[in-house]
């Protein structure tokens, strides 16, 4: 049971859920999983080639040993190694999507939506002046109405 003033657990939860900021949130995840496969794809297919004609394809074997000696990979490694290569790898990917996303999805929106606003603005804009063209036309009218009464001797009784 709820009453007004202390709403149900499920009450809340739905509200919560109803709320846009949620569905937006909900929709972006969606999307951005999607995506990481278009980022993949762009990674592994055109940035590992360009790093591999420096070097190795793969960023992953990049590292430094930090305490001797380095020897084996996988679990079998021995010594202290920073692999610096994944954090390069995986920084490549973060600026990427972010780029990705930045030139293909927030920049034309936010273009369109100033399109937007500016095209409002000028429509309330020209309603205004309108309004107030008219406003100065009428009162143009009456100036002439009563200039034209005092010419013609009218007077009213």
């Amino acid at each position: 049971m709820s009453d007004k003033n202390n709403p149900s657990v499920w009450e809340g939860f739905k509200a919560f859920l109803m709320r846009g900021n949620v569905i937006d949130l909900a929709v972006a995840v969606v999307i951005g999983a999607a995506f990481t496969n278009i980022v993949n794809a762009v990674v592994k297919g055109m940035i590992n080639p360009l790093v591999g004609a420096i070097g190795t394809k793969n960023l992953d074997g990049y590292s430094t040993c930090i305490k001797s000696p380095c020897a084996g990979t996988g679990d079998d490694a021995t010594g202290v190694r920073i692999l610096w290569g994944s954090v390069l790898g995986a920084t490549l990917t973060f600026v990427i999507t972010a780029a990705v996303v930045y030139f293909l999805m927030v920049l034309p929106m936010s273009k369109y939506l100033a399109k937007q606003a500016a095209r409002k603005q000028a429509k309330e804009n020209t309603r205004e002046v309108i309004e107030v063209t008219e406003l100065e036309v009428l009162k143009e009218i009456r100036d002439e109405l009563v200039a034209q009464r005092a010419a013609s001797g009218y007077r009213k009784e």
